[in-house]
Parts: C-alpha cells; sequence; structure tokens
C-alpha cells in the first residue's frame, strides 16, 4: 500500500511561482509512474503532469505547457511540480497519483494511488 502526501500549496499573486511535494511511502517508488492532477468545485479531476519510471519522461496539458515543470526525487520517494507564471486559472486542488506502469496515466481512475489533495489558489 502506497501512501501519498501532498505539500507546498498556498495562496500567491498572479506571476509568482509555487513548487508542490508529494512524498511516498509503503512501497517502491521508483516503480511508479506519477502524475499530478488538479481539481476544481464542480469539475473531473484535470491531468496537469506526469513523468514515467525509470527514464523520467514528462508529460504535460496543453494549458501548463512551458510553466509548470514536473520531476522526481526516487532517492527521496518525492515528486515535485514547480510552477511559473501561476494563472488565477491554475486556481485548484493539486493531487499527485501514482500506477505502476511504465507511462503515467492521463485518467484519474486509471491510477492505483491517489493523495489528499493541496490547495492552489492564485489571485488576481
Amino acid at each position: 500500500q502506497v501512501q501519498l502526501v501532498e505539500s507546498g500549496g498556498g495562496l500567491v499573486q498572479a506571476g509568482g511561482s509555487l513548487r508542490l511535494s508529494c512524498a511516498a511511502s509503503g512501497g517502491a517508488f521508483s516503480m511508479y509512474s506519477m502524475g499530478w492532477f488538479r481539481r476544481t468545485p464542480g469539475k473531473e479531476h484535470e491531468f496537469v503532469a506526469g513523468i514515467s519510471w525509470g527514464l523520467s519522461s514528462t508529460y504535460y496539458a496543453d494549458s501548463v505547457k512551458g510553466r509548470f515543470t514536473i520531476s522526481r526525487e526516487d532517492a527521496k520517494s518525492t515528486l515535485y511540480l514547480q510552477m511559473n507564471s501561476l494563472k488565477p486559472e491554475d486556481t485548484a486542488v493539486y493531487y499527485c497519483a501514482a500506477v505502476r506502469r511504465p507511462l503515467p496515466s492521463r485518467t484519474w481512475d486509471e491510477n492505483d494511488y491517489w493523495g489528499q489533495g493541496t490547495q492552489v489558489t492564485v489571485s488576481s
């Protein structure tokens, strides 16, 4: 059983930056592809970014490409999301997710484990 705990959310002005972290425990972190999702009230979970195991290939939603960077540090069992040039429309609860496959899943329900989320609020 893998436990995922997000941190690093908060309130930031538009144009600012935040770095989210997702600490994993209870499993072989290096054997999981990881992803970040976000959700706003009344909407489904939206894929934000993903990173594969092994080669750490990265994938991004068009809405965040060029502004967000996903990375992982297997030695620390930690996933990161560096968010720059934040916009008010990035406001959401951000979740990390893990799937034991070579590539990350862009579909929330296809993951094996999920964190509880961390709130990111971007003011205009």
